[in-house]
C-alpha cells in the first residue's frame, strides 16, 4: 500500500525529538523521504531516522543551525543534490524556551534582546529556510510550507511575552508569504499547538498547571507530540489544496475560531 506522501521529499527542521520527531515519523509512515534537520544531538537525530525507516519511509539527518543563513543554504543545496527537489518544508525548530509559569520572566525584567532572540528563533529561522527552498519550489511551480506557531498568540494563558510575540510575527510572516506565493502554486499555512507534553521545552511545566489546563480544555487532556503531526500532514497534503494563509489550532478546543 502506498502512502499519501509516497515519493515526496520533506524537510522537517528541529526534528531530532519532540514534536519535530513525531512529524518526521508521520510523514515517513505515509511513504515520504524525510530530511531530519537538527542542531546538535546526533544520537537523537539518528533515533528519528531509524524510526522513520521503521515506519516505512526513508530518512537521513542533516545537522545545520537554521539561524545561520549560510548553513541553511548549504543544507538545502545538499538535499537538492541528493534528492533533486523539496516538496514540503515544516519549520518546527525554535530557540530553546522553558514553559514554566512559576519561573517566567515578568515584562519589567525582560530585555529587548530577549525578544530579538525569539524573533531570530521563530521568524529568522523560517525566513532563512524559505529563502533557500523557494527558488526550487518556484521552478517546479508547487510546494507546501507549514510553520509551527502557538495557540498562545490567541489565548495567552501564561504571558510568555517574548516567545508569544515572536510566534505572532511568524503567523504574519506566513500570511504575507501565502499571498505572494499563491499565484505560483505554493501554499503556506501554520499549525498552532497548545501545550504539548512531554517535550524538552515542557518538561518544566508543573503538574498542577497541566491539570488545570486539562480541566479547561474541552477534550480534557494535554496534547502529545503525535497530536500535532496529523494536522501538519493535512496542511501539507492535497486534501488542503485550496487552503493557504490559515492557522490551524491544535489545542483540544481551548481556542475556537
Amino acid at each position: 500500500m502506498t502512502g499519501k506522501f509516497q515519493g515526496q521529499i520533506v524537510l522537517v527542521t528541529g526534528a531530532s525529538r519532540g514534536i519535530g520527531a513525531a512529524i518526521a515519523r508521520a510523514f515517513a509512515q505515509e511513504g515520504a523521504t524525510v530530511v531530519v534537520n537538527h542542531l546538535a544531538n546526533d544520537a537523537a537525530a539518528a533515533d528519528t531516522v531509524a524510526a522513520c525507516r521503521a515506519a516505512g519511509g526513508d530518512a537521513w539527518a542533516v545537522k545545520a543551525d537554521v539561524g545561520d543563513p549560510q548553513a541553511v543554504r548549504a543544507m538545502v543545496d545538499a538535499i537538492l543534490l541528493e534528492a533533486g527537489r523539496i516538496d514540503v518544508v515544516v519549520n518546527n525548530a525554535f530557540r530553546p524556551y522553558t514553559f514554566d509559569p512559576r519561573r517566567r520572566t515578568l515584562f519589567g525584567d525582560l530585555q529587548w534582546g530577549d525578544y530579538q532572540a525569539q524573533f531570530g528563533g521563530a521568524v529568522g529561522a523560517a525566513f532563512h529556510v524559505c529563502q533557500a527552498v523557494l527558488p526550487q519550489m518556484r521552478q517546479q511551480a508547487r510546494g507546501c510550507i507549514v510553520n509551527v506557531a502557538t495557540n498562545l498568540v490567541d489565548n495567552p494563558v501564561v504571558p510568555y511575552h517574548d516567545y508569544t510575540t515572536a510566534k505572532a510575527a511568524l503567523v504574519a510572516f506566513s500570511r504575507n508569504l501565502a499571498v505572494e506565493l499563491g499565484p505560483l502554486g505554493i501554499r503556506v499555512n501554520c499549525v498552532a499547538p497548545g501545550l504539548v507534553y512531554p517535550t524538552q521545552a515542557s518538561q518544566s511545566t508543573p503538574e498542577a498547571f497541566r491539570e488545570s489546563l486539562t480541566a479547561a480544555t474541552p477534550l480534557r487532556r494535554i496534547a502529545r507530540p503525535e497530536d500535532i503531526a496529523g494536522p501538519v500532514l493535512f496542511l501539507a497534503s492535497d486534501w488542503s489544496g485550496f487552503m493557504t494563509g490559515q492557522v490551524l489550532f491544535v489545542d483540544g478546543g481551548l481556542v475556537m475560531r
